[in-house]
């Protein structure tokens, strides 16, 4: 006993050595504790000490009253009780500013407004989105500001660029370019590390292996080869980003993509199909089956909205929806589902679409595993904005143009249509990250 009570009094002795930046606020905290103990006292008629006394009836006859009055005792301790509550809240405050900017030196401005956001953002909705490429991570980067309860399932069919190259040339390694734009699109690190990780290398020689990847493949890449786990690898770089939320493969396998085209011939990879000139006829997985990861089957099944896209419908949503487990899990929820259709059509995937031949393209790759008369979404978010004239052109001349909304073709399918204003006002027309984050919002809210 006597051993324990060292060991504690010799902990609480530790708080009082030089720079820890707090002993003179833990020395404020019994002085604050004074004048409560003395207003209380005032308060209740409790005698405390001589020299209690002797003060207390001095200050009372300055004021010509009788120190037992409740004309004096009543006002002087509650006065007293405040001035001491302000002097310990002063210095909890003070001493929790000095622990936690030791603990967190990062900027976090007002600590209780900091407490307070963190709160909030903790008991938001719990949001499923599942895509791929640019198109969500534009999303999630609105997102975020309104719920730390987000995950992001992504595609795992990318195979050009930086992805594609680590595949091959590490043999078996999963396409970390699209987790990796989601991760620092959920990141809630220093501005400085974002960039660190979407550092692209450009060295002097093109074919040296190191040209063209980001850093923030590398370093997914090399985690995955630490951890033994691509899973593991993205939760261990989500600790050093600090995202808000989660980003989870859609599956582990090592898969491939296949389209056969409207003529009847099959190409495969993604970077293939997407530039083909050919329009697609469907999609398939190779091999076929590939097992969900159970992290984003969890997530699918606690959500309280469930969003598909927004991205390329062929390449970046409609994978998803050839992972069988996932398609059950998706249909199964009780939660909303939500599919954000493109505001221009992709050349060489879906070139003249309008928005109710995007809900039957992903019926359509969804019915496989669905019951006869299921539907993969209930509602379909479009834009309702035009962009500019300029622009408008300017992508005419490529192949894009507005996507329509054939309202009856829609609701036909048996989905109901939300329009919003989702258009960025840049020159490059893409869905506003701030508008559309506003729109899914609403549409939690007014479902949940």
């Amino acid at each position: 006993m006597l051993k324990a009570t060292r060991i504690l009094v010799f902990s609480w002795l530790q708080w009082l050595r030089p720079g820890l930046g707090v002993k003179r606020w833990l020395i404020l905290l019994p002085l604050g504790l004074l004048p409560v103990v003395i207003g209380v006292a005032l308060l209740v008629g409790v005698r405390i000490t001589d020299i209690f006394d002797i003060v207390a009836t001095h200050v009372a006859e300055r004021l010509s009253v009788e120190i037992g009055d409740p004309k004096f005792a009543i006002p002087a301790g509650i006065i007293l009780i405040f001035i001491g509550l302000s002097i310990l809240m002063a210095a909890l405050i003070a001493v929790n500013q000095s622990i936690v900017s030791a603990i967190a030196p990062t900027k976090m401005g007002n600590l209780a407004d900091y407490i307070v956001r963190k709160r909030n953002l903790a008991s938001g909705p719990r949001i499923v989105v599942l895509g791929g490429g640019t198109g969500l991570a534009t999303l999630l980067r609105g997102l975020k500001q309104y719920s730390s309860n987000v995950s992001a399932i992504v595609t795992t069919t990318d195979d050009g660029g930086s992805s594609g190259q680590l595949q091959r040339q590490m043999g078996g390694v999963l396409p970390p370019g699209d987790i990796r734009n989601c991760l620092v699109a959920l990141a809630d690190a220093e501005p400085l590390m974002q960039e660190l990780f979407q550092y692209r290398f450009k060295t002097r020689n093109d074919d040296d292996g190191l040209s063209g990847h980001s850093l923030g493949n590398l370093f997914l890449s090399a985690m995955a080869e630490v951890t033994g786990d691509f899973d593991k690898a993205i939760k261990a770089t989500s600790t050093v980003l600090a995202i808000r939320g989660d980003v989870i493969p859609s599956t582990v396998d090592g898969v491939t993509l296949v389209g056969t085209m409207v003529d009847g011939t099959e190409i495969t990879g993604e970077t293939r199909i997407a530039g083909s000139p050919i329009s697609i006829a469907s999609l398939r997985l190779c091999p076929e089956g590939p097992r969900a990861v159970e992290r984003a089957l969890t997530a699918v099944r606690e959500a309280d909205f469930i969003v598909l896209g927004p991205g390329s419908l062929y390449t970046s949503v409609i994978p998803h929806l050839l992972i069988p487990e996932l398609v059950r899990a998706i249909v199964a929820s009780h939660a909303p589902r939500c599919y954000v259709c493109n505001i221009m059509t992709q050349p060489g995937e879906t070139d003249g679409y309008t928005a109710s031949e995007h809900v039957a393209a992903l019926q359509s790759h969804a019915k496989q595993c669905l019951k006869k008369g299921s539907v993969v979404i209930d509602s379909i978010l479009v834009n309702d904005q035009l962009p500019t004239e300029e622009a408008r052109e300017r992508y005419r001349l490529k192949g894009s143009i507005p996507v329509e909304v054939d309202m009856a073709a829609i609701k036909a399918l048996g989905v109901r249509v939300v329009k919003a204003n989702l258009v960025s006002g840049m020159d490059v027309i893409r869905h506003d990250s701030d508008k559309l984050a506003a729109a899914i919002i609403r549409l939690v809210r007014l479902n949940t």
